[in-house]
């Protein structure tokens, strides 16, 4: 998956901003695994994989406006700016989905743990990925603040 985001890219910086953003997942995969009182087993495991996937699709979404917006002409700092506040409702509503898609597994005790993996993660991550990845791009890139 990392090649395929540095072949994606023709870069190494923004799939660095990119996969540094997948950690974020684990703080919420904790927090729903510790309320839930569930075990991390196999079918958490099968989740978070495909967590660590929707985190990168978003991370990706939010890079290529970035760059998109930058190559068009406009101000780096502005165009991380606009790109967070333009992709945020697509990316939102994209986990808001997912997360009431999976909701229904909660009740299966085969899939509880995947369900919340998921559930949990992709909360916590799209809230923080929305604030840290411009951070980190901002930083990554050295752009100056207007």
């Amino acid at each position: 998956m990392i090649l395929a985001v540095i072949f994606m890219f023709n870069a190494l910086k923004q799939p660095l901003v990119i996969w540094l953003t997948a950690p974020l997942s684990v703080i919420g995969v904790v927090v729903g695994l510790t309320a839930f009182q569930t075990p991390f087993e196999f079918m958490a495991i099968l989740g978070f994989l495909s967590l660590i996937g929707m985190m990168v699709k978003n991370a990706i979404v939010l890079v290529d406006q970035a760059d998109v917006e930058i190559k068009q002409g406009m101000e780096p700092y502005q165009a991380v700016i606009s790109s967070a506040l333009s992709r945020a409702r697509p990316v939102v509503l994209g986990a808001l989905t997912t997360i009431l898609g999976v909701a229904p597994l909660l009740i299966d005790p085969f899939f509880k743990s995947m369900a919340v993996t998921i559930m949990f993660g992709l909360l916590f991550a799209t809230a923080l990925t929305l604030v840290v990845l411009p951070l980190l791009y901002v930083v990554t890139f050295r752009i100056k603040t207007v």
